[in-house]
Parts: C-alpha cells; structure tokens; sequence
C-alpha cells in the first residue's frame, strides 16, 4: 500500500502569495465593504489569481482563527479578574472550566486529527480531566468533613461555656448552623 500523507497544516494560494499581498488581502477580508469577487479581481491585478472558494476557505479559517483567540482573551482576563478579586479562593475550578472548554472546541474541530491521534493518547487525555475531576472532588469533600468536625467541637465548647443562658445558646445554634449551610454551599 502507499505512503500515509502526514498534513500538519494547509498550504492555501493565499498563504502562498507575498507578504504585502496578503496583508493587504487580509486587511480587505476585514473590511466587510469589499466583496470577494473584488478582493480576487484586486489579487488578479496585482499579478496572482486565487478562486473565490479558496478566498472563501481562507476567510472561514482565519475568522474561525481570530475567535479561538478572542475567546482565550476573554477567558485569561476574566479568570485573572477572578483571581484578582478573589485572591484566597480556588481558582483551579474557573482554570479547569477553561481547559475542559478547550479541550471540548478542540475535539470538536479536530476533524483530519481525530484520524490520525492514537485512540490511547485520547483516553489518556480523558481519564486525566476524569483523575483530576475526582481528585478535586476527594478534596472538597475531606474539607468539607474536617469543617464540620471543627464546628461540632466549637459548638460543644462554646454549649458548655454558655449552657445556663439559653437565649444565648439559640442563637450561637443559629449562627453555627448559617456558618454550616454557607460552607456546604460554597
């Protein structure tokens, strides 16, 4: 049988035309006044020809290409205002949502690499995010016992200091317990 074509990356007309050309070409496709029939006739012009479709094709790519990278900004800069407001609270769980997102628009699009990815590097990928899911899982729910246990020994403690005035003693039950609920919650 023949060889396998490894294709790492298209090689367009466009991508093949010069450096000033393709700016300008870029520039045009982000004018959304110039048609594609006027971008092919401006090419044309100026000594190269490239179809419709592969002006098409290009302008799908690189548009597809510019919201990947809008959509990172946008989540880098709402995961370090996270971080910034909130500087001693996990910031693994919004990190994880971004990369579990990636990962999702990744497998999504990955067309020509789901074809040649080894099934076992993708159940790789999987069972991590599934180990780190289930690790972070354990951690909250060891915290979430140790804090229950250090509020039951506060709540014996200050019950045995403040037993003879019960008014006192229903609402330091009703301060736990709103303590309690907002740890669980949170």
């Amino acid at each position: 049988m023949g060889e396998k074509r490894n294709r790492t990356r298209t090689n367009s007309t466009i991508e093949q035309l010069p450096p000033d050309l393709k700016l300008e070409v870029d520039c045009m496709l982000g004018d959304y006044r110039n048609t594609y029939d006027s971008i092919c006739k401006y090419v044309k012009d100026n000594g190269y020809s490239i179809s419709r479709s592969a002006l098409c094709r290009y302008a799908k790519k690189s548009e597809a290409a510019f919201n990947r990278l809008k959509q990172a900004q946008d989540q880098t800069e709402k995961l370090v205002s996270y971080i910034k407001n909130n500087p001693d609270a996990d910031f693994t769980e919004p990190a994880m949502k971004i990369l579990t997102a990636g990962l999702i628009d990744r497998l999504a699009t990955a067309e020509e690499e789901f074809d040649t990815m080894p099934l076992d590097k993708a159940g790789r990928l999987v069972a991590s995010l599934a180990r780190t899911k289930s690790y972070k899982d354990k951690v909250r729910q060891d915290l979430q016992k140790k804090a229950d246990l250090a509020l039951q020994e506060m709540e014996a403690d200050i019950m045995g200091v403040i037993k003879q005035d019960e008014h006192s003693a229903a609402m330091l039950k009703e301060i736990l317990e709103k303590a309690r609920t907002r740890m669980i919650t949170e």
